[in-house]
């Protein structure tokens, strides 16, 4: 059988790439999705089950219920989880914050009851399976697809930080993360890119929307990571 370490590395990139359209706000949940959450914070946890030759991983996320409390996160211990759920691994992913301002769930919805790690309650959002072997890597800047049906809405008069590549293809930033660096916030995001060590001839820039942008993923959805875990999807 493969080591597991490599394999769960792997899986740990779905972090912050994944959002399976649940209802995420009481006044939304028609369309299964939220508005106002341009730098909201909020976390994820992932479970893992291994089954022969694929993972089974499910998303939990505490959109919606609470702004995942610092005190409250730093003390879930990943492996105390695994042990008391049983599972093949818990990864941990966050405190991160939206860079959107609403998003606009598609397809069927996950409706379940919030699930409680410690103090801090989380619904489940997506159940999916990854094989053991291929489709993704651990590399900055590289592509992934991921099974997606949302549309991301960004709003005039916000700003969006944005990662153009040598094809001229651009993606847009739709989380910033405080794991690498804990401290790193919104007004940090302007000047980000004297920071990044960018893939040679990519840029990154930042904007003021003059109109509101929908940024849509028709099944899939093409996305990217910098090195400080920030996320990014393909317009």
């Amino acid at each position: 059988m493969p080591p597991l370490n490599p394999i769960l590395a792997t899986v740990a990139l779905l972090a912050g790439l994944v959002f399976a359209p649940a209802a995420a706000n009481a006044n939304d949940a028609s369309t299964g999705g939220a508005r106002g959450i341009f730098d909201d914070r909020y976390c994820e946890i992932l479970t893992v089950e291994r089954q022969m030759l694929a993972l089974k991983v499910t998303v939990y996320n505490t959109i919606g219920l609470n702004d995942c409390p610092a005190q409250a996160w730093n003390a879930l211990d990943a492996d105390a989880l695994k042990g008391a759920l049983g599972v093949t691994a818990v990864i941990k992913n966050g405190p991160r914050h939206w860079t959107i301002d609403g998003i606009e769930g598609r397809g069927a919805s996950i409706a379940s009851a919030p699930t409680m790690f410690g103090t801090i309650a989380m619904t489940q959002r997506a159940t999916l399976e990854r094989k053991l072997f291929g489709g993704m890597t651990e590399e900055s800047y590289a592509p992934q697809e991921v099974d997606r049906d949302t549309v991301f809405v960004f709003a005039a008069g916000k700003p969006v930080f944005e990662l153009t590549d040598t094809q001229g293809h651009v993606y847009m930033m739709q989380s910033y993360a405080q794991m690498v660096d804990p401290k790193l916030s919104l007004a940090d995001l302007t000047d980000l890119g004297s920071r990044l060590t960018l893939p040679e001839g990519w840029r990154y820039s930042t904007r003021i929307l003059d109109a509101d942008y929908r940024l849509e993923a028709k099944g899939v959805a093409v996305v990217v990571r910098d090195e400080l875990q920030n996320t990014y999807q393909r317009r």
